[in-house]
């Protein structure tokens, strides 16, 4: 008897996963790994930061936050890792704000996979004996690559794009090329910043192609399975809105919250609110800065619908907690404690992310913006230098 260990279930069940989303028109979960999120500072806030995101992870979460980077370049990096280590998502992104505090790029990767799968496809020879050395490993992957611009059409209004690139791969049986586009806005005024993102707009498409030696499509046949076939799946957009309030006390604590949903567009989903065409899903955020360095983070989201053993329904809701240390605007250091798989209580993982600034940048001064604004005033003629009469000191000679 063959026993099979969790990496290798694991790996196949995705294979199938990949291979039969071809078959299901519109899949609900295309690209699911784009969607996990990015940033540990993220994370315990609950993902609610559509509206609050300043750094680079705005290229993932909205890309309009771009311009609001304080230094003129920025790196981040995160990796995390599920199922006791199986499965490794990796993060790292790069920020380029540039001249007038109006425009940055940013260009952010990330991928989501499972190395070191046993192939056993060839496991029995063709006389019937089990050889392994005919093992071979292989590894399914998930990457993206957001290409991001963020302009600022006034000082309190900036808009940004993202172009996805996506690229799945399952070792040398199956692979995939998609592009999309995302798009953001945000909004301040006073206190109160408005946050919209509107994911794949123009709907993200996969292009799946599948390649198998004749001896695999046999083992492949004589098994039951079914021998995919090139086919293209499409991604949904959906979009996400936040509000957030940031109140400073003294310059010494300083508290942000936000409310943020999202809503989907590929029909009914287990979520608070829940229609045949679409569904909403809030989330809810809350962050505490003591002396601009220390930082306690809280967040709910992922509401549920849930029945007991009677059919009774209640709601179940996703808890995540964080922390973090900044050091003025060039390093800041986050950690969360969250299910970033959405699988149950027992998947909670340890994120740790990291944000490096480099070369602060010069605020644009008050009055040259006011100047942009409103016209010099008036003044008197008495007052011009020409027509000023200027007393002779008692040094000055006389003319």
């Amino acid at each position: 008897m063959i026993y099979f260990s969790k990496k290798k279930i694991i790996g196949l069940v995705w294979l199938i996963g990949t291979t039969l989303v071809g078959y299901a028109g519109p899949p609900k979960y295309s690209n699911d790994f784009m969607y996990i999120g990015v940033g540990a500072h993220n994370f315990g806030m609950g993902n609610a930061v559509v509206a609050s995101s300043n750094d680079i992870t705005a290229g993932y979460w909205n890309p309009a936050g771009l311009v609001r980077i304080p230094t003129k370049m920025q790196f981040s990096f995160m990796h995390n890792e599920y199922f006791a280590g199986i499965a490794k998502y990796d993060y790292a992104g790069i920020a380029f704000p540039l001249d007038s505090n109006k425009h940055a790029l940013a260009v952010n990767f990330m991928r989501f996979g499972v190395d070191d799968i046993p192939n056993t496809l060839n496991l029995i020879d063709a006389d019937g004996s089990i050889n392994y050395d005919n093992i071979r490993n292989f590894s399914v992957g998930n990457y993206g690559i957001l290409l991001s611009y963020a302009y600022s059409i006034l000082p309190n209004l900036s808009v940004g794009i993202t172009t996805k690139i996506v690229h799945n791969k399952a070792g040398s049986f199956a692979r995939s090329w998609g592009f999309g586009v995302d798009i953001g806005a945000l909004y301040t005024i006073k206190d109160w910043r408005i946050g919209l993102t509107v994911k794949d707009i123009t709907t993200t498409f996969n292009a799946w192609a599948y390649s198998f030696t004749d001896k695999e499509k046999q083992i492949l046949a004589l098994t039951n399975n079914v021998i995919p076939k090139s086919s293209t799946e499409i991604t949904l957009p959906r979009i996400q809105l936040g509000v957030a309030y940031h109140k400073s006390f003294k310059g010494k604590i300083d508290l942000t919250a936000e409310l943020d949903w999202e809503i989907t567009t590929d029909g009914k989903r287990n979520t608070l609110v829940s229609t045949k065409k679409v569904s909403m899903d809030p989330r809810i955020g809350v962050e505490l800065g003591l002396w601009k360095y220390f930082y306690l983070r809280g967040g709910v989201n992922n509401f549920q619908k849930m029945y007991n053993s009677k059919g009774k329904k209640s709601f179940t809701v996703q808890p995540n907690i964080g922390a973090g240390f900044k050091y003025k605007d060039y390093v800041s250091v986050d950690y969360a404690y969250t299910d970033v798989g959405k699988a149950s209580e027992n998947q909670y993982s340890h994120v740790v992310s990291l944000v490096l600034g480099i070369n602060k940048r010069k605020k644009k001064e008050t009055s040259e913006l006011i100047n942009t604004i409103a016209p010099a005033p008036a003044v008197s003629p008495e007052s011009t230098p020409e027509n000023k009469i200027v007393e002779p000191s008692q040094n000055q000679p006389e003319q």
